[in-house]
């Protein structure tokens, strides 16, 4: 039975109770470990309902920083979008989370680590997984796949029988997830595919319609596929994606809604606010384009999603994740230069590309012959050909 057990804890639903839970069940000290990856929450707030709720301790790590250079910054590089629509902004987040919660672990002598994702979900194979990568020999307490509670709403029955307070009530009962790079809405009228969101659900990126009329004009900066200015001025990475963040939320830029596979087998439905992110992801596949071989960049957006399985999956503390780093960043190395884009009522416009790396050849390209001998093509489809004749005889 553990003894000190330190829980990834948010202040939400699930955590809030979950605290005095593990101390009527498993009689433990538990310690709380509040990991700051940009959601724009009370963070001291939460600190203090940890306590209030019988935490021993809480520790509140800035992992902003870390979080995009280490996270966000390689899975952009590499191209990774899961299913063609997800930014994996909660994918991301979580490997940095656990990695903080294990060495918080570490320093108070806890034998065991918990959280609160529930039983159907992918976070818990992503948290999991991170702490058998790091810690191995710590328990995993996960109460939603022991505790009696099978609902939100009787984890919010739950919450009320103990005093607890809590933002979601059975009107509002969405599940979130923020950070710098997104905020997912999950539950409520999401549950079933045939409704569409109430407008109400949003909480980043205003409506398209209610954007302003005058577009906005904006350059992204790159160096070796990783995201260095906006504007001409280079700006460290928390405070490039919240600028990015601003600018394209006030747009109307980031709303999807989507239904998607979850690693555990069945389809879940989310909707996810994605602003600088989605003007980062299309800025980086316009200077791809130009900088990058055709072999490399095809081989490249294969990759990618793999890529995207591994992050989606849970399995960033692994080899093959490694081992695909190493590849893009060699493939990335000449994605150096800007992209302006416009953004307008939801729309992103790409207006210029430019690089010092640039592989693309105006003479070649333009329908002037100077410089190029169209008599070569003939070979070229000749031998083309020989996979494609019919063989006679054969």
């Amino acid at each position: 039975m553990a003894k000190k057990v330190v829980l990834a804890y948010s202040g939400g639903l699930d955590t809030s109770i979950i605290i005095p839970w593990l101390k009527e069940n498993y009689h433990c000290e538990v310690v709380a470990m509040v990991g700051d990856v940009g959601q724009s929450e009370d963070l001291k707030a939460a600190e203090k309902k940890a306590f209030a709720t019988g935490a021993s301790a809480c520790f509140v790590e800035d992992l902003k920083t870390e979080f995009v250079r280490d996270y966000i910054w390689p899975t952009l590089r590499s191209g990774a979008i899961y299913e063609h629509r997800y930014l994996l902004g909660t994918s991301m987040a979580r490997p940095v989370l656990a990695k903080a919660q294990v060495e918080v672990a570490k320093r108070v002598g806890a034998d065991a680590l918990a959280h609160g994702c529930t039983g159907k979900g992918n976070d818990q194979v992503r948290f999991e997984l991170t702490y058998k990568a790091l810690a191995p020999e710590l328990e995993v307490i996960a109460p939603w796949r022991e505790w009696d509670i099978n609902s939100r709403e009787q984890a919010i029955d739950y919450a009320h029988a103990h005093n607890i307070p809590i933002e979601q009530t059975t009107k509002s009962i969405y599940s979130r997830d923020r950070n710098l790079w997104h905020i997912s809405h999950e539950g409520g009228v999401l549950e079933d595919p045939a409704n569409a969101p109430d407008e109400a659900m949003w909480q980043w990126v205003t409506a398209p319609e209610r954007a302003p009329d005058k577009p906005a004009e904006v350059e992204i900066g790159f160096e070796q596929g990783v995201p260095v200015s906006v504007d001409g001025a280079r700006i460290e990475p928390v405070a490039l994606v919240d600028r990015l963040n601003e600018l394209a939320a006030a747009h109307g830029v980031g709303r999807v809604d989507i239904v998607e596979n979850r690693l555990v087998g069945m389809k879940s439905r989310g909707a996810y606010e994605t602003p600088g992110g989605t003007l980062l992801v299309r800025a980086h596949q316009e200077l791809e384009s130009l900088c990058v071989d055709r072999e490399t960049l095809h081989l490249s957006q294969q990759l990618a999603v793999r890529y995207a399985e591994i992050v989606y999956y849970g399995m960033w503390f692994t080899p093959l994740r490694e081992a695909l780093d190493g590849f893009f960043e060699q493939a990335q190395s000449t994605v150096t230069g800007t992209v302006r884009l416009r953004l307008s009522k939801g729309n992103v416009t790409v207006l210029s590309r430019q690089s010092p790396y640039s592989l693309y050849h105006t003479a070649l390209a333009s329908f002037s012959m100077v410089g190029y001998n169209p008599k070569d093509a003939a070979g070229f489809i000749n031998l083309l050909a020989l996979s494609v004749i019919p063989r006679r005889g054969e």
